[in-house]
C-alpha cells in the first residue's frame, strides 16, 4: 500500500453526466497534421486503435491489480515532439462513441510527467478525450535524465517543470479538432501530487489551458518541499540517532491518542494538527515491543520526533519550513521503506543529489546541518523560478474565468500540507477573497491523495465540472471512507463534529 500511496496520482475519477454526445468524423483512426507548439517540432505522429471493453492494468511494484469495464474503444494518438535534443511523447485517446466533447488532462506522480494507466483509461470511460505527456524523461523515481556529463539537462527539466503539460493541451485541443471536426467544449486538468503541482503550474503560466484545474495534494513550492522532506533524516544521521519504524508508529498512535479528542469526538483522527500540542517527551520510559523485543522509547527517541514535527530550522531555530503533521505516518519519511533504495524519501534524495549537487551517486546521509540548509536556500535561489510553481498571482486564471479545487488530507505523510496551506496565504495576502475561483479544502485524517481513516472526496473532478459549466460553486465536497460519510469544507471553513453518529456526514458542519 505504501508504494501504491507514493506514486498515486489520483484514483477519485467517477462517470460523470456528459454534454451532448458526438461523433467523431469517421470511425478510422488514423495519424492527423498537427501543428507544432511554438518552439518545438514535430517528429512523428502515430494512430493505434484500442479496441475498449474491460482493460486490465497487472499488478506492479507501485500498484495493485486493477480492472476498468465497459471502456468504448477509442483512437490512441502518440505525437513526439522535440526541442533540439529531446524526444518528448504526448499521448492523446479519443473515444469512438460517446464523447462529451470535453478534454481532460492527465497528471504525473514523483518524477514521472504523466500517467496512460488506470487515470487515462477511465477519462475515457466517461467520455473524454484524454491527454497526458511523458515530457521525454523516464518515471517513477527515476531521475537518471537530469545529469549529463556533469551538467544538468536544462531541456529535460523544463519540459517536466511546465512545458510538456502546456504543449499536451495545445495538441491535444489540435488533435479532437482534426479527429472530430469541431473544438474542445471545455478542458479539465486532472492530478494528484507532481500532477497537483502540475495543475497549480497550468493555473499560474498557462491561465487558458483549462476551464477547470483539480489539483490536490499539490507539490507547489517544490523547491522547498522538495529538499525539507529530507529533513527527519538529517536530523537522525546528524544527531547520531535513529528511530526504529516501530518506535516512530508509537509516537504517531500516542498523538492521536492525545488530540483525538479535540474535534470533540473520538475517531482515531486529528483533525487539526496544527493545534495538538503534545510533546513526545511524554512517552520517554514507555516500554514498546518490536519485532517481539521489548524497546524502552529513549530522551533520545523523542527529541528526534520532535524536530520531525516541528520542521526544517535555520542556525537560529527560526522555522524554514513546516514540519511532518502530527497524525501522519512517519516512516515514509523518517524511516526504512523495504525495496528503496535507501533511506530518506526518494523524491527529496534524488532532487538534493541530482539536481541541486549535480551528482547523482552522492549520500545524502553524509550532509552536515549546515550543507543542508545551505542547500534548502540553494534550491530556492538557483530553481524557484523554474519549478517552485510558488507564484501566487492567479489573477489570469481569475480573468480567464478557470476554476481551481484543491484538497489536501491532513494527514499527508509524504507532502506535509504546511506548503499547500502557506501557498494558499500567500494567494489570499495577493489577491484578498479568492473563493469565487479557488477552493481549497481539508481532508481530516486522509493520507497523501487518499487512503487513511478519515474522508476523501468522492466526485471533485464532478464538483469541478458543475462550477465551470453550471456556476455552481462546491459548498462542501462530499467525502467517504471505509468507515462513513463526511463533507469537506473550503476555507476558511473547517468541518466540525456537532453531535450524533460520528460515521455520518449529517453529524459535521462547516463552520
Amino acid at each position: 500500500m505504501r508504494l501504491t500511496k507514493l506514486l498515486a496520482t489520483t484514483l477519485l475519477l467517477t462517470g460523470l453526466a456528459p454534454l451532448a454526445p458526438a461523433s467523431a468524423s469517421s470511425t478510422s483512426c488514423a495519424a492527423v497534421a498537427v501543428t507544432a507548439p511554438a518552439g518545438a517540432r514535430i517528429e512523428s505522429v502515430d494512430a493505434v486503435r484500442r479496441p475498449g471493453g474491460t482493460v486490465t492494468f497487472p499488478q506492479t511494484p507501485f500498484t495493485p491489480p486493477s480492472e476498468i469495464h465497459d471502456v468504448p474503444a477509442y483512437c490512441e494518438l502518440t505525437v513526439t515532439l522535440t526541442h533540439g535534443s529531446d524526444h518528448a511523447k504526448v499521448v492523446v485517446a479519443l473515444p469512438e462513441t460517446g464523447w462529451s466533447g470535453r478534454l481532460q488532462g492527465i497528471g504525473g506522480s514523483a518524477y514521472a510527467a504523466g500517467d496512460t494507466g488506470a487515470p487515462f483509461v477511465q477519462a475515457v470511460k466517461d467520455g473524454y478525450t484524454a491527454v497526458t505527456t511523458d515530457a521525454g524523461v523516464l518515471s517513477g523515481l527515476d531521475t537518471s535524465w537530469a545529469v549529463r556529463d556533469g551538467r544538468l539537462d536544462k531541456t529535460l527539466l523544463t519540459n517536466f517543470a511546465t512545458r510538456s503539460v502546456h504543449e499536451s493541451s495545445v495538441i491535444a485541443k489540435d488533435v479532437a479538432r482534426l479527429h472530430y471536426g469541431r473544438s474542445i467544449s471545455y478542458s479539465y486538468w486532472n492530478g494528484c501530487s507532481t500532477g497537483g503541482r502540475q495543475g497549480y503550474s497550468e493555473a499560474q503560466n498557462f491561465p487558458d489551458d483549462y476551464d477547470g484545474v483539480l489539483a490536490n495534494a499539490p507539490a507547489v513550492n517544490w523547491t522547498q518541499f522538495a529538499v525539507a522532506t529530507l529533513w527527519p533524516q538529517i536530523v537522525q544521521n546528524q544527531d547520531g540517532h535513529v528511530v526504529s519504524n516501530c518506535v516512530l508508529n508509537e509516537f504517531r498512535k500516542a498523538a492521536i491518542e492525545a488530540c483525538d479528542v479535540n474535534d470533540g469526538v473520538r475517531n482515531q483522527i486529528v483533525d487539526r494538527p496544527d493545534r495538538c500540542s503534545y510533546d513526545p517527551r511524554r512517552l520517554v520510559g514507555t516500554v514498546v515491543v518490536c519485532d517481539g523485543k521489548e524497546i524502552t522509547v529513549s530522551s533520545a527517541d523523542a527529541d528526534v520526533m520532535r524536530k520531525i514535527w516541528n520542521g526544517l530550522t535555520d542556525e537560529r531555530g527560526r522555522s524554514l519550513w513546516s514540519g511532518l503533521p502530527k497524525g501522519a505516518d512517519p516512516i515514509w519519511l523518517a524511516g526504512t521503506i523495504p525495496g528503496f533504495p535507501g533511506p530518506g524519501f526518494p523524491v527529496a534524495s534524488a532532487w538534493v543529489a541530482s539536481f541541486l549537487l549535480k551528482q547523482p551517486s552522492f549520500d545524502t546521509s553524509k550532509l552536515t546541518y549546515q550543507q543542508y540548509r545551505d542547500l534548502f536556500r540553494q534550491s530556492v535561489r538557483e530553481f524557484d523560478s523554474v519549478i517552485g510553481t510558488s507564484n501566487p498571482d492567479l489573477s489570469a486564471f481569475r480573468r480567464s474565468g478557470g476554476k481551481l479545487i484543491t484538497f489536501v488530507g491532513t494527514n499527508d505523510q509524504l507532502i506535509p500540507p504546511g506548503g499547500t496551506l502557506k501557498y494558499r496565504a500567500d494567494v489570499e495576502r495577493r489577491m484578498g477573497h479568492v473563493n469565487d475561483f479557488y477552493r481549497l479544502f481539508l481532508a481530516p485524517g486522509v493520507d497523501h491523495c487518499a487512503g487513511g481513516n478519515g474522508a476523501a472526496p468522492v466526485n471533485p473532478l464532478g464538483a469541478l465540472v458543475d462550477w465551470v459549466e453550471h456556476g455552481k460553486a462546491p459548498a462542501v465536497l462530499a467525502g467517504a471512507s471505509a468507515d462513513g460519510t463526511r463533507d469537506l469544507c473550503p476555507l476558511p471553513q473547517v468541518s466540525r463534529y456537532r453531535g450524533g453518529d460520528p460515521k455520518v456526514a449529517s453529524s459535521y458542519r462547516c463552520a
